[in-house]
C-alpha cells in the first residue's frame, strides 16, 4: 500500500463463475478489464457496487454449504498446482525471490493450510455444545460457528501469495465472501493474482481489487464485516481507524524488531546457521525474522567467524551470484534498508548494488540502541548485534520496546530458554531455531501491541472468520420450572434460583 500502482481492477461478473466442482480447471481466464466499477448511488464510492454485489451474494446463503465451500478450497488446490511455475516466475520477476524459498513458502506452506483445513472442515463446522445449568438441563446450549459476511483480506509483497492465500483459506472455510486486495508492490504477482486466480473461484462471491494507495482508502470507506490486514504498524493504524467508522472488527498481522538472545552457553555453529538462515532468508524481508541479536562481547566474538562461514556456506564467496539469495523488492525500499548500514560497524557484507537491488548478507558488530539500525524494524539482509552484559540484561533491554512479533532464544540450557520464554511477551517464541514456528498449522500466528491484533493459521483462521455464536435452544413446555424467575419475587425464590444457577468453587462446600 505504499505507492499508488493503478487503476482498480475487478474481475467481471462470470470470468470466475462457479461451477460444480469449485470453478473452472484451466483458470488462464481473459484479459480483465481496467477501471473501477461505477457505483450507481449517492455515495460515489466506486467499489460499493461490488461491495454491494457480494454481500447479495452472502445474503442468499450461497457460500455456507459445506459442499460449496469445500469446492472452492479444491479449485485453489488447483490453482496452487496448475500455476505453480507461473507464481515461482512471479516472485523472481519481483524480488528475486530464489525457487526454492518461493516453492516452500508460497506452495508448499500453502498447500499445508489447505488439506488441513480440507481434512478438518467438517469438523470445525460442527455446533459445539456447552455445560449447562440445572435449569436448562432438558435444553440445547451449543456455539454456531457462522461466517461474518463480506470480509477484506489486504496482503503485502513480501510473501505476495502466502500472505493472502492463508487468510483466503479460512474466509472461504468459514462461509464468507470475499475481497481480496494484493500488494502493488510486488506487480508481477499482483498480476498474476488479478487475471488468474478470479478464474478458479466464483466471481458472485469473491473478488480480487488492485489498488494503490488512494485506491485502497476508497476501498476502505465500503462497510465490511470483517478486515484483514498484514503490513507495517504505520499503515495497520490507518486501516483500524477506517474500520472503527464502521465497528468492523479486525485482524492485523505487523511486524516489529524481533529480538534474538544467544547465551554463553550454546553451539556456536549451530546457531550462527539457523539465525543466518532466518535472517537472510528472502533477503531478510519476513516480518518473523530475528532483527537483532543480544549476546555478551564474548559470544559476539565467536559467532562472527561461525555467521561468515554460514553465509559463505549458504550463498558462496560472492552472494551476489548466488541463485539462491533474493532481491529488495523496490527502489524506495533498497535506499531506506541501506541507509541503515551506517550503525555500527560493518563485520561481514555491506556491499550494494542499486541497480540490482542488491544489499550483501551483512552483519553489523558493536551496535549502540540509539543507531538507526535500532530505530525501526529492518526488513533487509543486515544483522545487528547489541552487546549485553547477561540474560537479565537482555531480558530488560526486550522489555524496554515495544512487544515484538517473535522472540528468539538459544542456549544449551533448557532454563535460560525458559526464563526469556516466561519473562518476556511476543507474538510467538521460538527457542533454538529461527522461522520454524509457523511451519506448523497447530499453532497460532499472530502479533500483541504494537506487533498485531488477531491470529491465524489452521483451525485459528477458521476462528477468526468466523463469529461463535452463543446459542440456547429451550423447550417449549415445562413452564412450571421458570416460575421461580417471574415476579413478585420472594425469599423463597431468590434462595432455589440460586441453588440452581449457582456455579460454586470446586473443593469447597456450604455449611449447613
Amino acid at each position: 500500500m505504499q505507492h499508488p500502482h493503478e487503476p482498480p481492477v475487478q474481475q467481471p461478473p462470470g470470468c470466475g463463475k462457479h461451477v460444480p466442482g469449485g470453478g473452472h480447471g484451466g483458470g488462464s481466464g481473459g484479459a480483465i478489464p481496467k477501471g473501477p466499477v461505477v457505483c450507481s448511488t449517492v455515495c460515489g464510492n466506486p467499489y460499493a457496487g461490488l461491495v454491494s454485489h457480494l454481500r447479495a451474494a452472502w445474503l442468499s446463503g450461497k457460500t455456507r454449504p459445506l459442499e460449496y465451500r469445500l469446492a472452492q478450497l479444491e479449485a485453489l488446490g488447483r490453482f496452487l498446482e496448475e500455476k505453480k511455475q507461473d507464481i515461482l516466475e512471479a516472485t523472481a520477476l519481483d524480488m528475486g525471490k530464489p525457487s526454492f524459498e518461493a516453492y516452500f513458502t508460497e506452495i508448499l506452506l500453502c498447500k499445508n493450510e489447505l488439506n488441513n483445513t480440507l481434512n478438518n472442515l467438517s469438523h470445525w463446522m460442527k455446533d459445539e455444545h456447552v455445560d449447562k445449568n440445572l435449569v436448562t438441563q432438558l435444553d440445547s446450549a451449543f456455539i454456531r460457528k457462522d461466517p461474518y459476511g463480506v470480509v477484506l483480506i489486504i496482503a503485502p509483497w513480501n510473501y505476495p501469495i502466502h500472505l493472502f492465500l492463508v487468510p483466503l483459506i479460512g474466509a472461504i472455510a468459514a462461509g464468507n465472501c470475499v475481497v481480496v486486495k494484493p500488494s502493488e508492490i510486488a506487480k508481477n504477482t499482483e498480476r498474476l493474482v488479478a487475471e488468474v486466480l478470479t478464474c478458479y473461484l466464483d466471481s458472485d462471491c469473491f473478488a480480487v481489487v488492485t489498488a494503490g494507495v488512494q485506491e485502497t482508502t476508497r476501498l476502505l470507506e465500503n462497510k465490511f464485516d470483517y478486515i484483514f490486514f498484514t503490513g507495517s504498524p504505520s499503515v495497520g493504524r490507518i486501516v483500524m481507524t477506517a474500520a472503527a467508522k464502521h465497528l468492523t472488527p479486525v485482524t492485523l498481522e505487523l511486524g516489529g524488531k524481533n529480538p534474538c538472545y544467544v547465551s554463553d552457553t550454546c553451539d556456536v555453529q549451530n546457531v550462527a546457521r539457523r539465525v543466518a538462515w532466518g535472517r537472510f532468508f528472502n533477503a531478510g524481508q519476513t516480518c518473523i525474522a530475528p532483527d537483532y541479536i543480544l549476546c555478551s562481547v564474548e559470544m559476539q566474538d565467536k559467532l562472527m567467524p561461525a555467521l561468515r562461514e554460514a553465509i559463505t556456506e549458504y550463498f558462496g564467496p560472492n552472494p551476489q551470484e548466488s541463485p539462491d539469495f533474493a532481491r529488495i523488492v523496490g527502489d524506495k525500499q533498497f535506499r531506506r534498508v541501506r541507509a541503515l548500514l551506517c550503525s555500527g560497524r560493518v563485520a561481514i557484507g555491506g556491499q550494494t548494488d542499486e541497480k540490482e537491488r542488491y544489499i550483501a548478507p551483512t552483519v553489523l558488530a558493536d551496535v549502540q540502541p540509539c543507531d538507526p539500525a535500532m530505530q525501526e524494524e529492518i526488513f533487509g539482509p543486515i544483522l545487528p548485534i547489541v552487546v549485553v552484559a547477561d540474560m537479565d540484561e537482555a531480558i530488560d533491554f526486550i522489555n524496554a520496546r515495544p512487544r515484538p512479533l517473535a522472540v528468539y532464544a538459544f542456549s544449551c540450557d533448557s532454563k535460560v530458554v525458559n526464563q526469556v520464554l516466561e519473562k518476556t511477551s511476543s507474538g510467538c517464541f521460538c527457542g533454538n531455531d529461527t522461522l520454524m514456528q509457523v511451519t506448523l498449522t497447530s499453532l497460532p500466528f499472530g502479533g500483541i501491541g504494537n506487533s498485531g491484533l488477531g491470529k491465524y493459521h489452521g483451525k485459528f483462521t477458521f476462528d477468526t472468520f468466523s463469529q461463535h455464536r452463543g446459542c440456547l435452544h429451550r423447550n417449549m413446555g415445562l413452564e412450571a420450572l421458570n416460575s421461580l424467575r417471574y415476579p413478585p419475587y420472594n425469599q423463597q425464590k431468590l434462595g432455589l434460583m440460586t441453588a440452581t444457577f449457582e456455579i460454586k468453587r470446586r473443593g469447597m462446600c456450604t455449611l449447613l
